[in-house]
């Protein structure tokens, strides 16, 4: 498939997202500063629109020296939630944070004079 361009970088905030529909796929474009990264919209769990879940901070248990819970605390790394069943991923690298080999589908995406492109796979 040759690259689509799908919207000004302006036209989606910082820190938002938008799906588009690129060559019979959906794909999740999220604006991370001047950059972007965009995923297929399809949870390799079961096929569900992972792309239009919620985001989200990760919630991580802090455990002390003896492995005993010191609490929770939000980590650095955006999660993305398939509201179908809950399955998460990494916004920045599409993997499920329990099982690696879990991941999200990346799309090709690129910022060039304000503008974002795309090259779904094949």
């Amino acid at each position: 498939m040759s690259e689509v361009m799908v919207a000004e970088l302006a036209q989606i905030a910082d820190g938002e997202h938008r799906v588009f529909a690129v060559g019979g796929l959906e794909v999740g474009v999220f604006r991370r500063g001047e950059r972007v990264i965009a995923w297929e919209n399809r949870c390799p769990h079961a096929g569900g629109p992972v792309c239009q879940g919620k985001i989200y901070q990760r919630v991580e248990e802090v455990l002390g020296p003896d492995r005993t819970s010191q609490g929770l605390r939000f980590g650095k790394a955006p999660q993305i939630v398939c509201p179908w069943h809950g399955y998460e991923f990494d916004l920045e690298t599409g993997c499920h944070p329990g099982d690696p080999r879990i991941r999200l589908r990346r799309v090709e995406a690129a910022v060039r004079e304000g503008r974002i492109y795309l090259r779904a796979p094949h």
